[in-house]
């Protein structure tokens, strides 16, 4: 890599962590007024297209079982979500969103599509590029540094 590419990919990377940043930052200030948090709206995208069990919904979303356990008590706390026993393994616990959770996973999601600018093309030549480096650092030969020895990869 040349001097000049090695520092358009750190100003690049630079500016995508800011951005990251930023764009959570502007979240969390949409989901506070609703209270959820990214992690609980995140959780409950997770859940909008029918119930899971903890594990299938911390799969889906990307995330470890036992991160989304605190997320899920919040959430039922509030009364977003429902947790229900299995009969065939009364261990295990389906969840699955209230009308309530509906509600305000809806209203979560027009706060956050009014949060930015309304630049449709902009965004959408954005969003090709970001699917685009997404699929490229998902399918990449680099281990992976998030997990540990013990920990087996999904």
């Amino acid at each position: 890599m040349t001097t000049d590419s090695r520092r358009e990919f750190l100003e690049g990377y630079w500016l995508l962590s800011q951005a990251a940043r930023l764009v959570q930052r502007r979240h969390d200030q949409v989901l506070a007024p609703l209270g959820l948090t990214r992690a609980a709206a995140i959780a409950m995208e997770g859940l909008a297209p029918g119930p899971l069990n903890q594990e299938q919904l911390a799969r889906a979303i990307h995330v470890k079982s036992q991160t989304i356990g605190r997320v899920l008590e919040r959430l039922h706390g509030a009364g977003f979500v429902t947790r229900t026993r299995q009969p065939q393994d009364r261990r295990q616990l389906m969840v699955g969103l209230t009308d309530a959770g509906r509600t305000v996973l809806q209203a979560a999601r027009d706060a956050q599509a009014n949060a930015f600018p309304a630049d449709s093309q902009g965004w959408r030549q954005l969003r090709e590029e970001l699917a685009r480096l997404v699929n490229c650092l998902q399918n990449s030969a680099f281990p992976e540094t998030h997990s540990s020895p013990a920990e087996p990869r999904q």
